[in-house]
């Protein structure tokens, strides 16, 4: 891929020295814009990204060079700055440091200082951008190096992860929908002693039950009406690897029977064949329901609960840490405006804090969706709070609480209420609340209520 010009802008109310300048660093490594006044120049900003700008603090105009330093540096904080000032202005170049500019240059200026400022300002760049390319290396050759975050409960989940990857003990993923529960499953996979064998993901619950046990287990050629081939079955295919069942609560009954019988003797027949087949895979499954509660209503078998909940590993949603929002942010919208062939963007400090304060009841799958949108409909270089997304920019969601946060704390007040009543006996509390000793002890650890 050809390397993104160098980009300057030039700004100066005095269109000799603009021109002059220009004239003056004119060459192949460089495309160049000029701008008489603050205005201009941040006009000229938001329509196209500048690694460097070069600019006079004295302008006319409402806005002097040192309000457009702090307007750039407010939309693209890697973006450099060199002050031009005559002598008699130096405490305000000092100010312009201050501010973020990177070096000053009195006037008259001196081509050839100016030249050499300019190389310096372009390997500043250079050390920049390689010291990113290989963070972006060391963090994809990483453990999870699709899973970004810094938060305690995510990386609580990473823990989780290498405690339980090297082992064969089948783990139930649990966490709302888009949270991610694929890629935990990948990277319990890549870290265990079956990453040389396949892994096999599938949505259970986006299967007709007509279909749901040919695709789990197989089929014969004849076994049915259009079985013209044999056909192995998702459990085949993931021989001395992993299968990933997503949406294990969505299987009827019937299917349940079957799969259990499959985990309790470690082999199956393809519907129509009569051979055993013998299975050497590592099971994890997911669901966004809380299996206590599928189990309470019946629709999923208690033996086979079991034997699917032997390792939990609950993903928080990405309103339970929002700390981990800009690093997403970031990862998402750098790597759509790579795919999209579209220059790299940033996002001003309002917008970033209109996306950190929305709910996101899509989750990380979400927030990706809504960074590929603005990498090819934001054509400036910064990404503002008026092209976020009408949804993104009513009313703060975390003035309201979501529906589930409402849920979860009328939860935690029911069974506080409930235990005082019982003085903290826990069986009559869960026969007050008209549920399990297990459904209650479950709910208790998930509201930390100890």
């Amino acid at each position: 891929m050809n390397e993104i010009p160098f980009r300057i802008l030039i700004v100066d109310d005095e269109p000799n020295i603009c021109s002059g300048l220009a004239m003056g660093l004119a060459g192949d490594r460089f495309v160049i814009a000029t701008a008489s006044d603050a205005s201009e120049a941040c006009a000229l900003f938001r329509r196209t990204p500048y690694h460097l700008v070069i600019t006079d603090l004295r302008m006319p105009g409402p806005s002097s060079g040192l309000d457009l330093i702090r307007d750039i540096k407010h939309e693209s904080p890697e973006t450099l700055i060199l002050v031009v000032t005559a002598h008699g202005t130096l405490e305000t170049a000092v100010e312009a440091m201050r501010l973020g500019a990177h070096d000053y240059i009195a006037k008259p200026v001196d081509l050839p200082m100016l030249r050499l400022q300019v190389a310096k300002a372009m390997e500043h760049h250079r050390l920049r951008e390689e010291n990113r390319r290989l963070r972006d290396r060391l963090a994809s050759a990483g453990e999870f190096p699709e899973m970004i975050g810094h938060s305690a409960t995510i990386h609580e989940v990473f823990t989780r992860i290498r405690q339980v990857a090297d082992t064969d003990l089948p783990i139930l993923i649990q966490g709302e929908s888009g949270t991610g529960k694929e890629l935990i499953a990948q990277a319990i996979h890549s870290l265990s002693g079956r990453r040389q064998g396949p892994f096999v993901a599938a949505n259970v619950g986006a299967l007709p039950e007509s279909l749901i046990e040919s695709e789990l287990f197989g089929y014969e050629k004849g076994a049915f009406s259009g079985a013209n081939r044999q056909k192995p079955g998702w459990f085949e295919m993931a021989q001395g690897g992993t299968l990933f069942l997503d949406e294990v609560g969505e299987m009827a009954l019937k299917t349940q029977v079957d799969l259990l019988r499959v985990l309790e003797q470690h082999e199956l027949r393809r519907l129509g064949g009569e051979a055993l087949i013998p299975l050497d895979i590592r099971l994890v499954t997911a669901t966004h329901r809380e299996i206590d509660e599928l189990v309470a209503e019946g629709k999923l078998r208690e033996d086979l609960y079991y034997r699917l909940k032997v390792v939990t590993l609950r993903v928080p949603s990405l309103r339970e840490r929002r700390e981990d929002i800009p690093p997403l942010v970031t990862h998402f919208l750098h790597r759509a405006c790579a795919r999209q062939h579209r220059e790299s963007k940033q996002v001003a400090g309002a917008a970033m804090r209109m996306l950190c304060d929305y709910s996101w009841p899509g989750n990380v799958r979400q927030l990706r969706n809504c960074m590929d949108v603005l990498a090819v409909t934001v054509e400036g270089p910064t990404i503002h709070a008026r092209d976020l997304p009408p949804e993104l920019c009513s009313t703060p969601s975390r003035e309201i609480p979501t529906l589930e946060e409402s849920l979860r704390e009328a939860e935690r007040a029911a069974i506080l209420t409930a235990l005082a009543r019982c003085n903290n006996h826990r069986e009559r509390t869960a026969r007050l609340l008209g549920i399990s000793i297990r459904t209650l002890q479950y709910k208790m650890s998930r509201l930390s209520l100890h």
